[in-house]
């Protein structure tokens, strides 16, 4: 079946080139169309899946009391001087009148209300107001005697596009305030964080693109000049990627952080797969006719590129089995990249090759390049060379057969080493925090990172709180059991707000005793304020502030406070539970540290079913070996360089798994090939890396430039992601050419020591009675 399904590619290749190339011309156009529909996406909803049970009460609290606020960081000599705190008062009331805008409080507010409304114009009343207000105000308002604060609430459940557009406003109206000399005004805060975050990864992705496409052109000038037109992969990986980047924006796939890291990738295996069909039809056409070459190309490379391929991506669908949006993006994108790469230069190379009507350069390269059956046979056996000069070549022959005749030591320091690895994995750090994944620079990380520095901890911990009737008596009683028990016994919570709190302040600062004196006091509550922490009496919130903690240690205390919960025991029909940044970021480090460990088993249960299904022999299983060896160096490696484990860094397992199979594969098929040809598997693995060893080194080594454009990235998340794909490409180069033989050699052994067993049981029959 796949035969005639390559082979009828083939023919139609043959027969219509031109008509192949108008289809490619045509996806390129529709492609070109769906990237214009690309959106970004940024916020809660790449770390917490918001159809699980934990997002859908997200989204509920998120739309509920979830309000994002923009915060003016004013800077100058002296913040509460009458010609600022006059510019402040002017600049509140144009802020104010912008659409979605609930909002602007700042100092000015405070003194006016403690002036009877009025705001002071002599410096000897404002510094005796300012004096006046609690410590806790003043650190607020006046957080220190060169800038203070302006903040600006936003309307609940805005868009991203919105909340952009807010922003944008708000920037202008800053822009044309004419603030007096020696003042400047920056805009911080989530929203503008969010807007940041959005655009960097813009340019980031014409950056990451255009710096991996002029790697591959470097690559494809320095390592495979013997063909002609040396370029044209380069050109199919652009197509394939341009297509890959449609179908995202065609069916609403939209680009993060995790999306951003998987372009590279997918330049990085596609010009693979678009080397091994250029390398293959310039072979083919150097033995016969260009019809012919295209015919082998298609039919003898196709399905073993497309195996590799199918490989590669199992691997990335492992990472479906993550409960983390992001990492299943990034397999979602990396599988439509790869097989759209394959794809385009399966038809397009050998279609544009009848066009142009290409003819191979005379001279016979050194190197092949091809997979697939009978590739390379044209070039002679590695031959001694006549003088003492090195060679890459020789040394990979010379040195697999000293390692096919002493497999056991490797394989014993090799499983050493990932023996090592898979003890130090656990003990890594996971990193969660958004900061830490974003630019340095960025101008609102530094904003937010000031403001934090001013002002102390901003952490909260909110707990939502939905049922029947929140405002009932008991359930009101138990959410101040519950505030104080967390306030006594946990010293990271300094503090606890709620709609009890304002129900107490109300009720001359104790408890209602019945559910009227309780109504009552819900009925004087300000609505601005009520609507903070109550929405109807179904909903409500409890927020906790905290001291300024990790994630991990937010993770801890998560997991004691939800404890406390149970032993609390809320009211009957009354649910309580974390939720807003509090539950997402510390849900995003237990998600990684169990999706990261499922995605590696998945990864390598689906290659070893493709293996047994594909393949159907002993030797079936060998890629598996060095597969499992890398999977274990690359957190020895991880641990040495203290690069922790990210939402990116977390698929590593299951994207090494795919991107060994390929080359540990490659080393197989060769080997079995040469078995059956040589019975004597020394010699076949001798044979074996003779052929394809420096093949698949230069191949890797394309992979390998394709994805060190990561590692130009300026988020960080990113750069480190690419670091630990340069070492999984140098560990799978390395376990394909040095560990595979071993494993290979052993097998060899054991399948020789079972056929003679075998032998010996067949002749004994023969053997005549005893007299």
């Amino acid at each position: 079946m796949i035969d005639q399904i390559f082979s009828a590619i083939a023919h139609t290749v043959n027969r219509r080139p031109k008509l192949v190339v108008g289809l490619i011309g045509v996806v390129f156009v529709i492609a070109l169309v769906g990237m214009t529909m690309i959106t970004m996406q940024t916020g809660n909803d790449t770390y917490l899946n918001k159809n699980s049970p934990e997002g859908i009460v997200n989204t509920e609290y998120t739309n509920t009391f979830s309000q994002d606020s923009l915060i003016l960081i004013i800077e100058t000599s002296q913040p509460t001087s009458p010609t600022v705190l006059n510019y402040m008062d002017r600049l509140e009331t144009d802020i104010r009148q912008q659409q979605h805008v609930t909002g602007a409080t700042s100092v000015v507010d405070i003194l006016k209300a403690e002036n009877n409304g009025v705001l002071p114009q002599n410096q000897g009343e404002i510094d005796t107001l300012v004096s006046r207000l609690p410590p806790a105000v003043q650190q607020t308002v006046v957080p220190s005697n060169v800038l203070t604060l302006m903040q600006v609430p936003l309307d609940q459940g805005l868009s991203d596009t919105t909340e952009t557009s807010v922003l944008n406003n708000v920037q202008r109206v800053v822009d044309q305030s004419n603030p007096p000399a020696g003042v400047t005004v920056e805009i911080s805060g989530q929203p503008a964080f969010n807007a940041q975050m959005r655009a960097a990864m813009g340019s980031q992705m014409g950056i990451l693109i255009g710096a991996a496409m002029v790697l591959m052109v470097i690559v494809m000038g320095l390592l495979f000049s013997y063909v002609s037109h040396r370029f044209l992969p380069v050109v199919f990986v652009g197509l394939g990627l341009t297509t890959a980047m449609g179908l995202m924006g065609l069916v609403h796939i939209q680009l993060n952080m995790a999306v951003l890291g998987a372009f590279p990738v997918m330049i990085g295996l596609g010009i693979d797969y678009a080397i091994q069909f250029h390398a293959r039809l310039d072979e083919e056409a150097r033995k016969g006719s260009l019809d012919d070459a295209v015919y082998m190309t298609v039919t003898r490379t196709g399905p073993a590129v497309m195996y590799a391929m199918l490989a590669t991506s199992l691997g990335f669908a492992a990472m479906f089995v993550s409960t983390v949006p992001m990492i299943q993006s990034f397999g979602l994108v990396a599988m439509i990249g790869i097989m759209s790469c394959y794809c385009v230069s399966l038809v397009g190379i050998p279609a544009v090759a009848q066009v142009i009507r290409y003819k191979p350069k005379p001279q016979t390269p050194q190197v092949c390049y091809a997979v697939g059956e009978d590739a390379c046979e044209y070039l002679p056996a590695a031959k001694p060379a006549q003088k003492k000069s090195w060679s890459y070549g020789q040394f990979l022959t010379s040195t697999s057969v000293k390692i096919a005749k002493n497999p056991v030591p490797i394989l014993l320091i090799a499983a050493l080493v990932a023996v090592i690895g898979f003890q130090i994995d656990p003990l890594i750090p996971i990193e969660a925090n958004q900061n830490n994944f974003v630019p340095s620079d960025m101008p609102a990380k530094i904003n937010i990172d000031k403001v934090t520095r001013i002002l102390g901890s901003t952490t909260t911990a909110d707990f939502y709180v939905q049922g029947a009737r929140v405002t009932d008596l008991d359930t009101l009683v138990w959410i101040k059991n519950f505030q104080d028990y967390e306030l006594a016994h946990h010293s990271q919570v300094t503090s606890a707000t709620s709609i009890v709190t304002y129900v107490m302040a109300y009720n001359g600062g104790t408890m209602p005793q019945t559910q009227s004196q309780a109504d009552a006091a819900l009925a004087k509550i300000p609505q601005s304020i009520k609507d903070q922490y109550l929405s109807g009496s179904m909903r409500g919130i409890v927020r906790f502030g905290l001291v300024q903690l990790q994630i991990p240690q937010e993770e801890d205390l998560k997991t004691v406070m939800v404890n406390d919960i149970s032993f609390l025991q809320p009211p009957v029909g009354i649910s309580v539970q974390p939720a807003g940044s509090f539950e997402v970021f510390t849900s995003l480090i237990s998600g990684m540290s169990e999706s990261k460990d499922e995605m590696t088993f998945l990864g390598f249960a689906l290659i070893f079913v493709f293996l047994a299904l594909v393949y159907r022999h002993f030797h079936a299983i060998s890629p598996l070996i060095p597969i499992i060896f890398i999977v274990g160096w690359n957190a020895v490696m991880m641990s040495i360089l203290g690069i922790s484990y990210s939402p990116l860094t977390a698929t590593l397992g299951s994207m090494t798994i795919g991107v060994a199979a390929e080359y540990t594969i490659l080393v197989m098929e060769r080997y079995s090939e040469e078995e059956d040809r040589l019975h004597d598997h020394v010699a076949a693995i001798q044979e074996s890396v003779s052929r394809i060893g420096t093949a698949i080194t230069v191949s890797g080594l394309a992979t390998f430039f394709g994805f060190s454009a990561l590692c130009l990235s300026n988020f960080p998340i990113i750069s480190n992601f690419g670091v630990c794909t340069l070492i999984a490409v140098g560990f799978s180069l390395a376990g394909a050419i040095f560990i595979m033989p071993a494993v290979l050699s052993l097998m060899g052994q054991v399948s020789e020591s079972w056929g003679k067993r075998k032998g010996k049981t067949l002749k004994e029959p023969e053997a005549g009675p005893s007299p």
